[in-house]
C-alpha cells in the first residue's frame, strides 16, 4: 500500500527550508545498515541536532491527528523524523529498511512497519532522485511536490535515483503500526474509506455504516499487537 498525504502547505516548506539550507550535515551513512552502508551516499542532520528534534517534533504535531496517516498506518510508535539531502551524483541504491530502530537517547525500539518519506523540494528544483518503491504490482516511482508525503510498506525494496543536477531535501522515518502484516492494513484502510464514504452519504445512525463500523473495530481487536 502506498499512499500520498499532504502535510505542509508552501509557506511552512519555505520556512522549514530556510532553517534546514543554513545547517551543517554529515554523511548519511552514519545510519545506514550493513546493507545499505554500501549504496548510499548522501549527508543527513544529526539525529540529535535541536534543528533536527525541533522540526521533526513540527512534523509529528501536524500528523499527530491527520485522518488519513491514521486510517493508512494505525500509528503505535513513530520514530523521530530525520532529514536528508541530496546532491548532484549522489543517490540511495537498492535497500531494505532495518527492521527494528532504536530512538537515540531513549530505551525504546521502533519496529519498522510503515516508512515515509516528506519531500522538502520541489520536483523542478532537482533532477533525478525519484523513489522508487518495489511492490506486489511492479515498480512506482514517485516525485511529489513540497509538503507531499508518501507512505509505504518497510518491507518493499526501494531506491532513490542519481540526482544529476540540484538538490532533494526531504525527511524520512518509520512507523510502528498497530497491525503489523501490510495486507491486513491495506484491507484495514479500504474498509475504513468505505465507511467514511456511506457516513458522509447516510449519516453516523445509517443500519450499514453501523454494521460496518463494528466489522471494522472487531477486526483491530483481532489483528492489533497493543
Amino acid at each position: 500500500m502506498i499512499i500520498p498525504i499532504h502535510v505542509f502547505s508552501k509557506t511552512q516548506v519555505a520556512r522549514i527550508r530556510e532553517q534546514l539550507d543554513k545547517s551543517d550535515w554529515v554523511d548519511g551513512r552514519v545510519t545506514a545498515g550493513s546493507q545499505a552502508s554500501g549504496v548510499k551516499i548522501n549527508q543527513q542532520l544529526p539525529e540529535r541536532s535541536p534543528l533536527a528534534r525541533q522540526l521533526g517534533d513540527a512534523i509529528l504535531t501536524a500528523l499527530a491527528n491527520h485522518p488519513l496517516l491514521i486510517s493508512a498506518a494505525l500509528p503505535l510508535k513513530i520514530y523521530p523524523p530525520m532529514f536528508n539531502r541530496y546532491r548532484q551524483g549522489e543517490t540511495y541504491g537498492h535497500h531494505v529498511d532495518n527492521a527494528i530502530r532504536v530512538v537515540p537517547d531513549a530505551i525504546v525500539r521502533v519496529r519498522t512497519d510503515v516508512s515515509a518519506t516528506l519531500f522538502l523540494s520541489e520536483p523542478d528544483e532537482y533532477e533525478g532522485g525519484e523513489l522508487t518503491i518495489e511492490g506486489k504490482y511492479g515498480e512506482q516511482t514517485v516525485k511529489l511536490p513540497a509538503g507531499d508525503m508518501i507512505l509505504y510498506p518497510s518491507c518493499s525494496l526501494h531506491r532513490v535515483a542519481p540526482i544529476t543536477s540540484g538538490v532533494r531535501v526531504s525527511s524520512f522515518f518509520w512507523m510502528q503500526s498497530m497491525v503489523r502484516h501490510n495486507e491486513q492494513r491495506e484491507m484495514l484502510f479500504d474498509l475504513d474509506q468505505s465507511i467514511q464514504s456511506l457516513t458522509h452519504l447516510h449519516g453516523h445512525q445509517h443500519d450499514d455504516v453501523m454494521r460496518l463500523t463494528g466489522i471494522y473495530q472487531n477486526m483491530i481487536r483481532l489483528w492489533s499487537d497493543t
